[in-house]
């Protein structure tokens, strides 16, 4: 654009997707044109690419020689010029237009242009053009942190939300869009996965009614004992040390208490109850020493490690604290052994669909969003039952929700695998029964499995 002291006259064009390639084969003609009317010096066009998730836009500058020239245009050719592009286009489109007047000229030299941090690159806008890193200054407040921490979880906008709302209510469609090309939008599919996975897991392990028990039960009256006189600071220290013992928080010799002889009971108000165990074809009847249990027909490859020295090991830890380590350590087991599960549920649909000329890694895509919905949808089921329970409201609201869960997971399957694959309904059911009971078995297989490693660990 020529050096010249008259003013700038900028209109930029925020275009549609669908049509962008059709404007940006017209827009050199029309500036063409632009350049044969009078008082028209030059013209530049620039392309904003700053928001890859907004509307492609086009920015063209035409030099005026003076504000009569420009005044000229405005009250002339401006009128046709804006037809000829609606025409064009049928509206299309979006238009803003300004005007720009130099101010002063600066001869002065320029001050040395600013390069990223991260890659040492020249800086031309807010971003950097080889990483991707944002221009800012060293310092780094709390506030951007936190931004930088929730800012993408709580804005409406956000790639979170537009993967969620989809993932929900329409099944498949988050895999199909993927599949052709629609990413940006999205959260990747793995991270989705990732991000679901670990809510749903400190939902089941962090419930508020245990971990926080002292803000949901009622408040204790300590202002006398049972025989009416008022309690000392020793008798509620050495309470409440009892009850972390027998939650498993503390052990006798962290609580300065005197250690408990092992399967006696923790009262003489608890008497322990007798216990029942099936291995194999048999039961097996015993107290809770683990004195008498013993191995029904196992398979050889158990029943050489589950020996009954092992077992009565194993049943003397599991009665101690009711359970809670053999839970824990199955809890622990299962999100491997959920992972493990998505490679062969992919292995299963490649199988089911031969023809359908997709790579194994686009059906191993079907089968992480599907697990990422399971988790998303059983994280929301326990919220609800939670608040049911806080709430005081029927224990039956809780009930149906989770028939309805459960109701739901192969429907949205079923849909999903429609979505997806194109086939026909009597096609799709066949393949249908056929995934769902090969998923039910390996689940089955994997909670067999992280009992046993539950078992050999605790």
């Amino acid at each position: 654009m020529p050096d010249s002291q008259g003013p700038v006259y900028e209109v930029t064009h925020s275009v549609d997707r669908d049509v962008i390639g059709d404007f940006d084969d017209w827009l050199p003609g029309h500036v063409e044109r632009m350049l044969e009317l009078p008082g028209i010096s030059g013209a530049t066009s620039f392309v904003i690419d700053d928001d890859p998730e907004a509307e492609p836009r086009r920015v063209t500058a035409y030099q005026f020689d003076d504000d009569e020239a420009l005044a000229d245009y405005l009250a002339g050719p401006a009128a046709q010029m804006r037809e000829d592009a609606d025409h064009r286009f049928g509206g299309r489109f979006e238009v803003s237009r300004r005007t720009l007047r130099q101010s002063a000229h600066i001869d002065e030299e320029p001050e040395p242009q600013e390069t990223c941090l991260n890659c040492g690159n020249t800086l031309v806008g807010q971003y950097c053009g080889y990483c991707g890193q944002r221009a800012r200054s060293r310092l780094i407040s709390i506030w951007a942190l936190l931004q930088e921490a929730f800012g993408d979880l709580f804005e409406l906008d956000s790639r979170l939300w537009r993967t969620l709302i989809p993932l929900f209510g329409r099944p498949g469609a988050l895999t199909r869009d993927y599949l052709l090309g629609r990413r940006a939008r999205f959260m990747p599919p793995f991270r989705t996965y990732l991000v679901l996975s670990i809510f749903f897991f400190l939902i089941a392990f962090f419930d508020p009614r245990e971990e926080l028990g002292i803000l949901f039960e009622p408040e204790q009256d300590y202002a006398t004992d049972a025989g009416g006189d008022p309690p000392n600071r020793d008798s509620i220290r050495d309470e409440v040390l009892n009850e972390l013992v027998n939650d498993g928080i503390l052990s006798p010799d962290q609580a300065g208490l005197p250690p408990r002889e092992t399967g006696a009971p923790a009262s003489e108000d608890e008497p322990v109850e007798p216990m029942s165990v099936r291995i194999g074809d048999d039961e097996v009847s015993g107290d809770t020493d683990c004195d008498n249990i013993e191995i029904g027909d196992m398979p050889e490859w158990m029943g050489s490690r589950l020996t009954p020295e092992r077992l009565k090991v194993v049943c003397e830890r599991v009665t101690a604290d009711d359970g809670r380590a053999f839970f824990g350590k199955l809890l622990d087991n299962a999100p491997v052994g959920l992972f493990i599960l998505l490679p062969l549920m992919a292995l299963i649909l490649k199988v089911l669909y031969p023809l359908s000329k997709r790579y194994y890694v686009e059906h191993l895509l079907f089968v992480v969003h599907f697990h990422a919905f399971v988790f998303l949808i059983l994280s929301l089921q326990i919220l609800f039952s939670r608040l049911v329970s806080l709430a005081s409201l029927p224990e039956g609201l809780s009930d149906l929700s989770t028939f309805a869960v459960f109701l739901y997971l192969p429907v949205y399957l079923y849909k999903g695998m429609r979505r997806v694959y194109e086939q026909g309904h009597a096609f799709t059911s066949l393949k249908f029964l056929v995934l769902w009971l090969a998923y039910f078995t390996g689940l089955l297989v994997i909670l067999v499995f992280a009992g046993l490693a539950a078992a050999f660990s605790i």
